[in-house]
């Protein structure tokens, strides 16, 4: 039940966390909407709406466009668990997002980020 509270936080009150977290690194507020807008399918505007609305991670996730074929090539360890591992479908969308912000932080490649 751990995770039904994570699917209830605001997206819109991480994504400050992420930008914070990407610009302490010398990335950018706009390489970090390209991620979320990779991953999910949203457009500009889309994603902006989500962040207006403050939805929470569990309606982001299931409101998105379209989830990006290739975000099941993201593979590596967050919070102490493999991406690839876990077996929750909404935990799963989570964590790749935040590996890729990871990343991005990491300065990793955006042409590596996005698995081009």
């Amino acid at each position: 039940m751990a995770n039904t509270r994570v699917y209830k936080m605001k997206f819109s009150s991480v994504y400050p966390l992420y930008i914070q977290k990407a610009e302490k690194k010398g990335r950018t507020k706009e390489e970090v909407d390209e991620i979320i807008r990779w991953l999910t399918g949203y457009g500009q505007e889309e994603l902006e709406s989500q962040i207006e609305k403050e939805v929470d991670f569990e309606t982001f996730f299931a409101e998105a466009p379209r989830l990006n074929s290739n975000r099941e090539l993201i593979k590596g360890v967050i919070c102490g668990v493999r991406v690839e591992e876990i077996e929750d479908p909404l935990m799963r969308e989570i964590r790749y997002l935040d590996k890729l912000i990871d990343e991005l932080a990491k300065g990793k490649a955006m042409e590596k980020i996005l698995r081009s």
